[in-house]
């Protein structure tokens, strides 16, 4: 079974930074795309950030120049650095993977439970 769980979410007030983090877990073989979604109250789920195996990465206009994506193959784990947070930027944050099992013919894609964003004015 594979698993992703994120951390890093909270209360932070506007100007201020939060990382996020989410660990791939289980018998994985390899990780395609990993992402950030967010849905914000009684608006539609949105990407935020997504970044291929290679580093190659995409952002929503929204958050360009101030969010960052990275990653680290050895560990599994897909960064989410967010800057100069506002709060437009208050939401539930889902991480997102494409994950090949070990022995398994093809990718699966999972998401994780979600952490809370809260910014404040």
């Amino acid at each position: 079974q594979v698993q992703l769980v994120e951390s890093g979410g909270g209360l932070v007030q506007a100007g201020g930074s939060l990382r996020l983090s989410c660990a791939a877990s289980g018998q994985i073989g390899s990780i395609n795309v990993m992402g950030w979604h967010r849905q914000a109250p009684g608006k539609q789920r949105e990407l935020v950030a997504l970044i291929t195996s290679g580093g190659s990465t995409n952002y929503a206009d929204s958050v360009k120049g101030r969010f960052t994506i990275s990653r680290d193959n050895a560990k599994n784990t897909v960064y989410l650095q967010m800057n100069s947070l506002k709060p437009e930027d208050t939401a539930v944050y889902y991480c997102n993977a494409d994950v090949r099992a070990r022995y398994g013919a093809t990718f699966n894609n999972y998401w994780g439970q979600g952490t809370q964003v809260t910014v404040s004015s």
